[in-house]
């Protein structure tokens, strides 16, 4: 276990690195020993640091809950950060890519709820009916720790990213919201387009079988800390493709079929 000073010169490196725009060494090769527990201490570290700076919570993000995403990343297990509302972007916002570190675009439904949600037990069902409506996403990640060490080939684990609170940096909403009851979202599907080129395709039932187990699993992660999910908070379900790089002069387009479009600009 990382000491409090630890934890909190942890925090501070990760502001830094998003600060000055410079990215740090993983966590990890500092501290092998760190925990899963020490890696979400880290996070809630550094978001309180944001909250005292004035940003609020609006809600989480559940990351690497389909095999394309454990793939890429090379992790094999689900994390959750928190998503702040200095990160929500409108459809069709032009954002500055250099204020990003090696950003990256996933595709995503997100779940808006109307009813609180809390247990290890929670179920699609539950997550059902405390859901107003899901709405097709975009998530933008960051990686303020380096993903691969350039001197010695190291490469992050999860302890390092969930430190880094999941590498979030912004979410954009758009297309057209549905009732979870109107579709059934195994089934809902994206393509993903850079500069009218397509670089990815993928279904909801990528995550986990079901999008709303996402959901489920971050109830569950949260549970023995007496954390719950509140009405009204955005939750991201995980991605169901690949992170693709964008860069200043991409124009991104995620095409949700049904349920419309999304889309963004770099500059």
């Amino acid at each position: 276990m990382l000491t409090p000073e630890q934890i909190t010169a942890a925090a501070n490196r990760l502001h830094q690195a998003e600060t000055s725009r410079e990215q740090i060494t993983a966590l990890t090769l500092e501290h092998p020993e760190m925990t899963m527990d020490d890696a979400y201490a880290i996070q809630k570290a550094w978001v309180d640091q944001k909250i005292a700076n004035g940003r609020s919570v609006i809600g989480y993000k559940v990351g690497l809950t389909s095999r394309a995403m454990q793939m890429a990343v090379n992790i094999d297990e689900p994390d959750y950060g928190v998503l702040l509302d200095d990160m929500l972007f409108e459809d069709g916002a032009t954002i500055k890519a250099s204020d990003f570190l090696d950003p990256r675009i996933e595709v995503e439904l997100a779940f808006i709820l109307n009813k609180p949600l809390f247990g290890e037990n929670v179920s699609i069902f539950d997550v059902y009916n405390a859901t107003d409506y899901v709405i097709p996403s975009l998530e933008l990640i960051a990686a303020r720790c380096m993903r691969t060490d350039p001197s010695t080939g190291y490469t992050r684990k999860i302890h390092d990213t969930i430190s880094d609170n999941a590498a979030n940096a912004g979410i954009v909403l758009g297309g057209r919201p549905v009732k979870p009851t109107e579709m059934d979202l195994r089934w809902a599907g994206a393509a993903l387009y850079v500069n009218g080129q397509i670089e990815e395709t993928g279904l909801a039932s990528g995550v986990l079988g079901h999008p709303a187990k996402g959901i489920s699993w971050v109830c569950k992660r949260f549970a023995p800390h007496g954390v719950g999910l509140e009405p009204g908070q955005i939750i991201l379900s995980g991605s169901f493709t690949r992170p693709v790089p964008v860069k200043a002069g991409d124009t991104v387009h995620a095409d949700f079929g049904s349920l419309g479009g999304i889309a963004l600009r770099f500059e």
